[in-house]
């Protein structure tokens, strides 16, 4: 069985390893074991924490084989961005330009450079290692973030995005940073993207063009890839849209992935959820959920059967109940793996 807990200091040699296997790309885990233990420690003083509103709190989880203690991927949850650091977006929009005397119209895209997000919360650093890729490990760890949002809801924005990868090749070379490369910064994309990842983002400020440029006027590469995704990361987008996420527009900076967004009460698992008090039984006829407990710095989260009997008890296996640290009694929030259309 998968357990979903609180990341702690003694899996640091494992973030590591996440780290390295997920390259180029992935800025929210550079490979620097000092931004990796205090990414660690961030998470463990924000589990800790006594809050009634987002702050720059940072929830950093890992999915644990229970049988090995193997940790397999991590997943986290960013509070309220843009609090410290300045969180950074192009939105794709549109301006006219138009003659009436010579009876023409164009409607032409424009990329504008923003702060519109700061203050939601973000759902990030998701990663599954290779040989944990099969069955449901890769879903659950994302959507358990969902009944953990509903869960302490007061901790989190009504408005949840996620950033999805955009595009790039097996060397890291982005088609759109190539163009910013060439005319503002002077920088490859792996340097700028390990740049941003450990925290060094005035650059961004200094070198990014202050007005809204013509996507016209990038190279057709470049244009191609504006609000498209990595082929590793077509799967995580196409199971946020199923959760009622949606792009309003917004791309990354550097290599022009799509943000998605959703409401946190309206995302899909969320408003499927129950919570009900936790019982011992045989839950054949039961289908499988995905399953946490009620608390914050002793979370734990399982994919497992559930039978729910009467509306008033969720029926579990003692093997779930044990990893997920509870007794019969104790309330848990679950909610179906695969949602009805």
């Amino acid at each position: 069985m998968m357990v979903i807990r609180p990341i702690q200091a003694s899996d640091f040699a494992s973030l590591h390893d996440i780290a390295v296997e997920s390259g180029i790309g992935f800025t929210s885990l550079p490979v620097n074991d000092d931004l990796l233990r205090n990414k660690i420690a961030r998470s463990e003083q924000s589990f800790a924490s006594d809050v009634d509103k987002p702050g720059e709190e940072s929830y950093l989880f890992v999915m644990e084989d229970a049988s090995t203690r193997e940790v397999v991927g991590t997943s986290g949850i960013q509070a309220a961005v843009g609090l410290d650091d300045a969180f950074y977006h192009y939105h794709v929009g549109k301006v006219a330009h138009a003659s009436r005397e010579l009876n023409i119209y164009n409607l032409v895209d424009i990329l504008t450079f923003c702060n519109d997000y700061t203050g939601v919360t973000e759902i990030c650093t998701l990663f599954l290692r290779e040989r944990a890729r099969k069955g449901n490990n890769g879903r659950f760890l994302s959507k358990f973030r969902f009944l953990f949002l509903a869960e302490h809801a007061q901790r989190f924005s009504e408005t949840v995005i996620a950033e999805m990868r955009g595009v790039s090749d097996e060397n890291g070379n982005s088609p759109f940073w190539q163009w910013l490369e060439e005319h503002f910064f002077s920088m490859d994309f792996p340097t700028a993207d390990y740049l941003t990842g450990i925290g060094q983002k005035v650059f961004i400020a200094e070198l990014m063009p202050k007005h809204p440029i013509y996507v016209s006027l990038l190279s057709k590469e470049a244009q191609a890839v504006i609000g498209k995704v990595h082929e590793k990361t077509k799967p995580a987008l196409r199971l946020l849209q199923s959760e009622g996420f949606t792009n309003r527009g917004y791309v990354d900076i550097f290599d022009a992935g799509p943000t998605v967004e959703a409401n946190l009460h309206h995302i899909r698992t969320v408003e499927a959820s129950n919570r009900l008090p936790a019982a011992v039984g045989d839950t054949e006829g039961g289908t499988l959920h995905i399953v946490i407990n009620t608390r914050l710095s002793g979370f734990r989260g399982v994919l497992t059967k559930v039978k729910v009997e009467d509306e008033q008890r969720a029926v579990l296996s003692q093997e779930a109940l044990d990893a997920l640290q509870i007794g019969e009694g104790d309330m848990v929030r679950f909610a179906p793996l695969k949602l009805k259309e």
